[in-house]
This record gives structure tokens, sequence and C-alpha cells, in this order.
């Protein structure tokens, strides 16, 4: 039996930021249990790498606040720990009229959430900065860079151990209880007692909360997101990052093109459901996964509304066509040749029981637990300035006797 102060179930970057902060700003034992054999092993380890600007979000909301202090932090801490990055700035390019308007928002929320520097951009400028690009106008946004967040986490879990603190990885939770005042957790090959919970789990969050007696009013829903990669020979097409102007009714932002701190150039993704929660292939398949999906109310309401999107989701996901033509929006000179097949990653997407995609990061906390149920894009580029929110929280809980 392993009793602490603080244990935190999961082991990507919220986790372990939340991790690092606890160990230096609270007297507290902390332990991290993690399900899979490595740290960062989903939705950490398999994005893009992109430090987020902050440009999307609604002004106030909790994307917006921690995006902005989370980013500036990010880059601080990569410089004091030798981890490569680079502010490379992005273009949003708008290709039709119709997106016009939403540039212009873009811009305005931009400025309300505080970023500076920011440019509108004339289609002859667009070339000037991103040669192979085309659209009618674009925005230039500086704050934005890229990074590895598998190096960011590895080196704040180094923060954690240096601390005193405690990681065991292949330590899945299978059962939550309540003991003498404290809580008992059931994790592989050991057992935790601790004074308070945090969840950060990602795609398992939910269940989590359902394990520990909490019912989280929503569900996790994975949507895998698929990627081509340039080859070496065309990288030179992109020389940052290249965005379309999203659609406001979606939580994703369509495909664009992400050059990577290897020097790689990642296109895509597209964004199709996932009939497993961890299921990076188009052949992943869980059963539990897949009826947890289809049997929740939230999810038909929000399939009769975006059908017709999923279904051209999907015919991408199966016609490199199809994904290259909607690269050509924004790069006109991409063929079909000029792309392979790249990795993919699985979004923890929260959905409530009405069919709402839950757009904002929600935190929610119970008697001796704080759970973490939606901690979307741009989380990772946030974790630090999240991470400390979690930390104060559990502190003061822990100073109120949790």
């Amino acid at each position: 039996m392993i009793d602490c102060d603080i244990a935190i179930i999961g082991g990507g970057i919220i986790g372990v930021a939340t991790a690092a902060a606890l160990a230096r700003q609270a007297r507290a034992q902390v332990v991290l249990l993690e399900a899979e054999q490595r740290l960062a092993a989903h939705q950490t380890g398999n994005n893009s790498g992109v430090i987020h600007s902050g440009l999307y979000y609604r002004p106030g909301s909790l994307k917006a606040r921690n995006c902005a202090a989370g980013r500036e932090a990010l880059y601080r801490f990569c410089a004091q720990e030798g981890i490569p990055h680079e502010r490379c700035g992005k273009i949003v390019v708008a290709v039709h009229p119709r997106e016009l308007p939403m540039l212009d928002q873009l811009m305005r929320r931009a400025t309300a959430n505080g970023l500076e520097g920011l440019c509108r951009l004339a289609a002859e400028e667009i070339r000037e900065r991103e040669p192979a690009a085309a659209g009618l106008a674009g925005l230039w946004v500086p704050q934005t860079g890229i990074v590895d967040y598998t190096q960011v986490t590895h080196r704040l879990a180094a923060r954690v151990t240096e601390a005193g603190g405690a990681i065991h990885t292949g330590a899945r939770v299978t059962g939550i209880h309540r003991d003498a005042g404290r809580l008992r957790l059931e994790a592989t090959e050991k057992e935790v007692r601790c004074r308070l919970m945090i969840n950060c789990a990602g795609l398992q969050s939910d269940r989590i909360a359902q394990r520990s007696g909490v019912n989280p009013d929503l569900r996790i829903v994975p949507f895998r997101g698929e990627y081509y990669e340039l080859h070496p020979e065309r990288r030179r097409l992109v020389r940052s990052l290249i965005y379309p102007v999203p659609d406001p009714t979606l939580p994703f932002l369509g495909v664009h093109f992400t050059r990577r701190i290897d020097g790689s150039v990642e296109a895509g993704p597209n964004a199709v459901l996932a009939f497993r929660r961890e299921g990076y292939r188009k052949t992943s398949f869980s059963l539990r996964d897949t009826c947890a999906t289809l049997t929740y109310p939230g999810f038909w309401r929000l399939a009769a509304h975006f059908w017709r999107i999923g279904a051209g989701e999907y015919y991408r996901s199966f016609f490199k066509g199809a994904f290259v033509h909607a690269l050509q929006r924004l790069v006109p000179e991409i063929r079909p040749r000029d792309v392979v097949a790249g990795g993919a990653g699985v979004r923890a997407q929260a959905l409530d029981r009405t069919g709402r995609l839950v757009d904002d990061f929600r935190i929610a906390e119970e008697a001796g637990m704080i759970h973490v149920l939606n901690a979307p894009s741009p989380a990772a580029t946030a974790c630090l300035s999240i991470g400390e929110h979690i930390a104060q929280r559990a502190s003061e809980r822990l100073a109120e006797g949790a």
C-alpha cells in the first residue's frame, strides 16, 4: 500500500504538469499513476506539436485565459530546459469570399485575447511569406510556435521526481473506494491511499469519474485525426504553418500544414469518429468503446446535425485524392505523389446529452476529488497554466481537509 497526500491519474502532459506544479508549490506527497508503460502515450505524444497563440478562443473563456498565460510560460520553460522549440508564426488563409468576415472576427478575437503584432495580408502578401500558398486574404500570427510535447512531458516528470514525487507507469486504475476518510485506488499490482485524487485521465476521464461515484454529465467521444507527411524534397513548399479559416460551428481547425520541430511537414488532419478510444488505425475497434458512443443520446443528436460533414471526413480518410484536394485549397501545387501516409492522433472530445460538443475546458470538483473532464487543444500549449491552477486548488482543498 502506497500512502500519499495527492494521487494523480494520468501521465499525459496535463497530469505531469499538475504534478510538477504541486511538487514545487505544495508541501505534499504526490504520486502519479499512468496506465501505459510510458508517459505521453496518447494525446500528448500524438499531436502535431503546435504551440497555439490563443487566436480562436472566446475572450474570457478558460481556453483563452490559459492559452495566453500557458503559451508564454511554455516558451520560457523550453528556453530554460534547452528543449528545441521555435516561435515560427502561422498564416490563416481565406480562400473564399464567405470566409473574409470570419477572418475579421479572428482578428478581433486575437486583439481581445491580447495578441500583438498580427498582420492582415492581401493575396500577394500571403505569397511573400508562403510562396506556395494561395488565398484572397490572410492573417499572420507571430505568436504560434512548434515543439515536441513528449520532450516537455519528460522534463516536467524529471522535476516531479527531483522534488520527491513518485511516478508509476503500467499502473492502470481499476477501482476507487472511500476508506476511513481517504480514497483508496486499486491499480495494476499496487494500491494507493490518498487524501485527494486528481483525474487527468484524458480519453478515460469520464470513466474514472464514474468509477469514483461521480456523474460527469458528459461522455468522451473519440475522434481520430489522420495525417499525411510531405516528401522531404517537397518540404520547401511550407515555411511555417498554413491554416484555413475554421468552421465556427466545429471545434476542429480543418486540414492544414504544420512544419514540425524535426523539420518534417505534416498535412492534415481530417477528423473521423474512432471506434476505439486509443484507436490510431482505421481498423482499430473496441466493442466497449463503440457501444459507449453509439448508446449515448448526445451522439445521435450530434450526428443528426453533422452527418454530411462526417461523411466527407470519412471519404477523405479512405481516398487519398480527396484528402489532397482539400490540401490544394491552401497550397495548389500539392500533388498526390508529394505526400505519404503519416501518423494519427485521437482527440478526447467531450459531448453532452444534448449533442453539444463541449468547447471549453471543464474541471469539476467533488469531495476529495478534482476531475479534468475536457481538456482538448490548446491544453498542451496551456499545460503549465492549467497545472498551476489545478495545483492551487489542490493545495487549498488539502488545507480545507480535502
